[in-house]
């Protein structure tokens, strides 16, 4: 008996968590977007849906979105099929490349891309007007082209992780039959390929439409300038107001963004499920490399063009301001160096900063790990009734608009329902849990999947707890994947802006929000400086998780 209750007692601990801090809140905020003074108001909707300002913002965000992912799909697509399926030169480190703005914090991006293609100071904007002699800059970031631009640099790994994964696991009967019958190479992709992996195509476009409309950090610092509003910033505008009208507004606003993203998933969901799509059978899945010949030198060099354009240029933009001594004087070997690092690293108020993103970021992973283990364990290994609902209540969470998750968390947990957490430690945790937690359970519950029953059985037969048996049998096993949950959890914590940016009080700022003040004051150099601390940061743990999880999962 002791056995099933410290199983079960652990277990209901961990959904009544959730359903407290994931469930609750949003429907705290649903409620309140709809409800006033005990009866149904939709004054609010119709006030902030009357306002041209917010209609454009909804437009905004929904051209944004559909542009960015069609042309994210277009892009990530090929290059899947370059990378994972053809002879093409280099495919491991093009994959690397292709990968690592996904570990990139978008706002980073952002500051990199303002620096770049700024209309007055930007680098790539004087080099093209020094080389052909231009009056004008030829390029503007702060237009919807710019901020579509950025978004889909940032957010089509979304998209190429998931088709490449897909790809690389697809059984090659069909199109090793296709060619049989006498089919070229790219008449097998269009004939056969493409359409067994529609379901991936739709999965990793929805999570760039999905993710495109939710940010609020590329919008802010390329949009904003610009007077480009979408729904992420109006919320935040009305946050800011200060008063209840505001916050009741922002509610509208923030109930519309979630139900768009949630139905959107769930759609997704629903219509995959309702066809059949094999793409992986009890055979050899291992695919044919089909040869590129005469082409093969090309396509490395395009697929090398576009990963210097999306990754190492605006890197090394960010590196190179950092590194610039004076930057009203020319760029030269007599004005690179670190004194621009010194105050930096030297300031109190920026390393406390640093500071409270770590030590967040370290609790939250820590907690999430923790309940994302019995997470996954009753969704693998038990046949409770409604072992399902917890895994489902993360990805609700996971699936939320970050700016949606903060503010449905100041409406409940400010003190109207017993529990005041605004401008704490605790608050800015929770946020961090409800979003985060979704891939350190997947990847846990993967692991789970292959450890066999009868380990546990042999030692709860020896008379072992359920806890001593998960503590000495089951972890020890799954270590890897532990560690691997912990970082996926702790990288995005670590360099979270949009939640952090409403949810921080005057003793809680994080490394994000000192980085979007920055920025937003014109501190070019300061930013950049921690920008590259950030980025140092996420690399360090981001091979660390490489080398835990043999190269199997990362950020």
């Amino acid at each position: 008996m002791s056995r099933i209750n410290s199983k079960f007692i652990v277990i209901a601990i961990s959904v009544l968590l959730l359903l407290y801090f994931v469930i609750f809140p949003m429907g705290i905020l649903l409620y309140d977007s709809i409800m006033l003074d005990g009866a149904i108001n939709l004054e609010n909707y119709r006030n902030v849906y009357s306002q041209d300002v917010n209609w454009r913002a909804l437009t905004n965000t929904i051209e944004l979105s559909l542009g960015v992912m069609i042309v994210s799909v277009l892009i990530t697509f090929p290059l899947a099929w370059l990378v994972g399926r053809t002879d093409m030169p280099g495919k491991k480190i093009y994959r690397t490349l292709l990968v690592s703005s996904y570990m990139i914090p978008p706002y980073v991006g952002a500051i990199a891309w303002v620096q770049l293609l700024n209309p007055s100071v930007g680098y790539l904007n004087e080099i093209l007007k020094f080389v052909f002699g231009l009056e004008t800059a030829p390029f503007d970031i702060y237009t919807m082209a710019g901020l579509g631009w950025v978004l889909t640099l940032f957010y089509s790994p979304f998209a190429f992780i998931t088709i490449s994964r897909a790809m690389e696991k697809m059984d090659p009967t069909l199109e090793e039959a296709a060619r049989v019958s006498g089919a070229s190479p790219m008449r097998t992709v269009f004939d056969v390929t493409l359409p067994l992996m529609a379901p991936s195509i739709l999965a990793g476009g929805l999570l760039v439409f999905i993710a495109a409309g939710s940010c609020f950090g590329i919008p802010a610092i390329v949009g904003m300038p610009g007077n480009i509003e979408v729904m992420t910033t109006r919320i935040v505008t009305y946050i800011y107001m200060g008063d209840t009208a505001g916050v009741r507004d922002a509610t509208a606003l923030a109930a519309s963004l979630m139900f768009l993203a949630n139905i959107l998933l769930f759609g997704m969901t629903w219509m995959v499920g309702k066809k059949d799509y094999t793409t992986i059978s009890g055979k050899s899945t291992r695919p044919n490399i089909v040869e590129l010949g005469k082409w093969k030198w090309p396509c490395f060099c395009l697929v090398g063009a576009y990963s210097m354009i999306s990754i190492i240029i605006p890197l090394g933009s960010i590196v190179l301001t950092s590194l610039i001594i004076t930057l009203s004087k020319p760029i030269g070997l007599d004005n690179i160096g670190f004194d621009a690092w010194i105050p930096v690293i030297t300031s109190s108020q920026y390393m406390e900063s640093v500071w409270n993103s770590v030590v967040y970021a370290v609790i939250a992973a820590c907690i999430g790990t923790l309940i994302s283990i019995f997470i996954a364990y009753l969704a693998v290994k038990t046949r409770i009734k409604g072992r399902s609902l917890p895994d489902l209540l993360v990805v609700i969470g996971g699936s939320t608009p970050s700016i949606v998750i903060a503010l449905a968390l100041i409406i409940t947990f400010s003190g109207n329902f017993g529990l005041n957490l605004y401008s704490t430690m605790l608050i800015m945790v929770v946020a961090y849990l409800v979003k985060y937690m979704t891939m350190s359970v997947r990847t846990i519950a993967a692991s789970l999947s292959q450890v066999h029953i009868s380990l546990e059985e042999a030692a709860l037969n020896s008379g072992a707890s359920w806890l001593r048996c998960c503590k000495d049998i089951i972890m020890p096993l799954i270590a890897p994947s532990i560690v691997a949950g912990w970082f996926l959890i702790f990288m995005p914590s670590f360099y979270e802006l949009t939640m952090s940016l409403l949810l921080y009080g005057s003793d809680t700022k994080t490394i994000g929000v000192l980085l979007y003040e920055l920025q937003t004051y014109a501190d070019t150099q300061n930013a950049s400086v921690l920008s590259v601390i950030i980025l140092l940061i996420v690399l360090i743990g981001n091979l660390i998780l490489n080398k835990v999880s043999k190269g199997n999962v990362g950020i």
